[in-house]
């Protein structure tokens, strides 16, 4: 019988890093009880109801805000890692949390920033190093996010017995990025999360959002610089003419570039034809990927994404950029454009919004991507990671 921990701090306002965590926790709650026991410790209260009626042991683990901030500053001063996690068990919560569990492995499935700090055998996740490879955006240049991910990324490397990444493109850039061993590197790729499988819509949905057009193109992404906005506004802007009743729906937090954003669609006379949502509830995606003509994404970031799986999942048609590891994540089921050229977004929004046959087409097709890799399939590979890494950790 193996031990096997799941370390759980995201909270719900992480979206879809609270997502993917709730994702690990289901795979693991289907490991069979014969050849694993699952301890889940949680630092916030929030995750009680996602534990309820789970086969599983859980634990309440205490962050401990002083020994955090020690460990922060142990850091920053670039002190020695290897004495640091030998001092841990003799004062930190967390550490001694979970040393007290005895589990063969911890899983981290957050981007976490600690992992590495407790001397625990650990499989964690790090899912974008484009930081590195995208340099040319404020969220990625940053000196201190990028001295500090760097410094997270070279300790979980040197210290974590697997790492989980998004896809094959992500396992080459890991390895590249930091010498890691090729063996300890294990390619996890996404699912759509489960709120998107629910076909509940609230009686107020059409009340809550009274500007929503009947046709419309979607694009749910946080207004930081990468996700492009930009040239996405443009292709709408080139097209007006053409297809005077054209209409873009944004849905996110009111923060980043937002007011950049803003400024652009009123420069261009796009006040009626672009319509800002705000934050959206997790309940509600799924209805809007229903009702919307199609998911356009012109982001830099990668590997991949989580959007055009929540599409692929309830059927909207997509177009998303056709670089890094995103055209290897839609599978044929995609229309693909480069992020440099709003005139090539304009071109596939175009034959979106006007090929009727074609929306078919790419609905059927991410429905078929869809069903292809889900849940059980994932369960199935986190539990051959998971064999393979306490192998290892055997040998």
């Amino acid at each position: 019988m193996r031990k096997v921990g799941l370390y759980l701090e995201a909270e719900p306002h992480f979206g879809g890093t609270f997502q993917y965590n709730q994702t690990m926790l289901d795979a693991l709650a289907s490991l069979p009880c014969e050849q694993f026991s699952v301890v889940v410790g949680y630092t916030s209260d929030r995750w009680l109801p996602y534990l309820h009626n789970r086969d599983m042991q859980v634990l309440r683990i205490e962050r401990g805000t002083v020994a955090r901030a020690l460990g922060l500053f142990w850091t920053v001063a670039g002190l020695p890692m290897g004495l640091w996690r030998r001092l841990t068990p003799l004062f930190h919560p967390i550490a001694r949390a979970l040393l007290r569990e005895k589990c063969d492995l911890w899983i981290f499935p957050s981007y976490d920033l600690r992992s590495y700090q407790y001397p625990v055998p650990s499989l964690v996740s790090i899912h974008d190093l484009m930081y590195r490879y995208e340099k040319r955006f404020p969220e990625s240049s940053s000196g201190w996010a990028s001295w500090n991910r760097e410094r997270i990324n070279s300790c979980n490397s040197r210290w974590s017995k697997g790492i989980l990444v998004d896809s094959q493109l992500g396992r080459e850039q890991m390895m590249q990025s930091y010498g890691t061993p090729a063996q300890r590197v294990h390619a996890l790729p996404f699912i759509a999360p489960r709120y998107m499988h629910s076909t509940v819509v609230r009686d107020d949905f059409d009340s809550t959002y009274p500007s929503l057009p009947k046709k419309f193109l979607f694009y749910p992404a946080q207004f930081w610089w990468h996700k492009n906005h930009k040239h996405l506004i443009e292709a709408v802007a080139e097209l007006k003419k053409q297809l005077p009743d054209l209409k873009l729906v944004l849905s996110g937090g009111r923060q980043n570039a937002y007011e950049a954003v803003v400024r652009q669609v009123q420069g261009l006379g796009l006040g009626d034809d672009v319509i800002f949502l705000g934050y959206v509830p997790d309940e509600d995606m799924p209805e809007l990927y229903r009702r919307a003509r199609a998911l356009v994404m012109p982001t830099y970031y990668g590997p991949t994404n989580i959007p055009p799986l929540e599409a692929f999942a309830v059927g909207c048609p997509v177009a998303i950029s056709g670089i890094y590891a995103m055209p290897e994540q839609a599978g044929g089921a995609a229309l693909h454009f480069h992020p440099d050229s709003s005139e090539e977004i304009a071109c596939c929004i175009r034959r979106l919004w006007t090929d009727d046959a074609l929306c078919a087409e790419l609905s059927e097709k991410g429905r078929q991507r869809a069903a292809q890799w889900g849940q059980e399939q994932f369960n199935a590979r986190l539990r051959a990671i998971v064999e393979a890494v306490l192998h290892d950790e055997n040998g």
